[in-house]
């Protein structure tokens, strides 16, 4: 089993070898963004990528954005990029080690597949942790073959489900209909609510 960690990462990084990065903010993703009306939600990425979607956002005005990545390069790119983001919220942590909590709203892109397949409960855990009761988490997940040979690794609707009903309401769980081109029939959108009692 491959050892994912901030070595890997970093070195994925430096080799810019980050096959599923498409360049800009993925379309499902900055659909959601754009109907969003409160600025000041407080917002959590986890696993920056190149950044795409925290750039956004803070140029949309989000007053409340958090990036946690393992690795150093993403979060270095975001302050290039974006000099007037604030570094307090770039954080360089592994994110199931890192104890924020109480956040609105997190997204995921690219994070879950990214992960060992064993690794899923906990990322459940965690989000649950992380969000306040009645926090959302939404984002993307692959829909292909679960396979050994990842990052990315895939997986299914029906194992989604089945691990995230316990502590969230699924709202949403679809074929991602605006997929960039080399993704389209391999992306579920989603919305999960974290349920209060949990």
């Amino acid at each position: 089993m491959k050892k994912l960690d901030k070595a890997y990462w970093e070195n994925k990084y430096r080799s810019d070898q980050l096959g599923w990065d498409m360049g800009q903010v993925s379309p499902p993703l900055k659909a959601y963004i754009d109907q969003l009306s409160d600025k000041t939600v407080k917002i959590l990425i986890p696993g920056a990528g190149n950044g795409y979607e925290a750039l956004y956002l803070f140029r949309r005005g989000f007053t409340s954005v958090y990036v946690v990545d393992i690795a150093k390069q993403p979060l270095t790119r975001i302050e290039v990029e974006e000099p007037d983001f604030p570094t307090s919220h770039l954080i360089e942590a592994d994110f199931f080690e890192w104890g924020a909590s109480g956040f609105d709203l997190i997204l995921e892109q690219t994070f879950f597949c990214a992960l060992q397949p064993s690794q899923r409960r906990a990322y459940v855990d965690k989000m649950k942790r992380s969000l306040r009761p009645g926090g959302t988490l939404a984002g993307l997940f692959f829909d292909f073959p679960l396979t050994e040979n990842g990052p990315p690794f895939g997986g299914n609707e029906a194992e989604y489900r089945s691990l995230f009903a316990t502590d969230f309401h699924i709202r949403t769980l679809e074929r991602a209909h605006n997929s960039i081109k080399p993704r389209q029939g391999t992306e579920l959108f989603f919305i999960f609510e974290r349920k209060s009692l949990t």
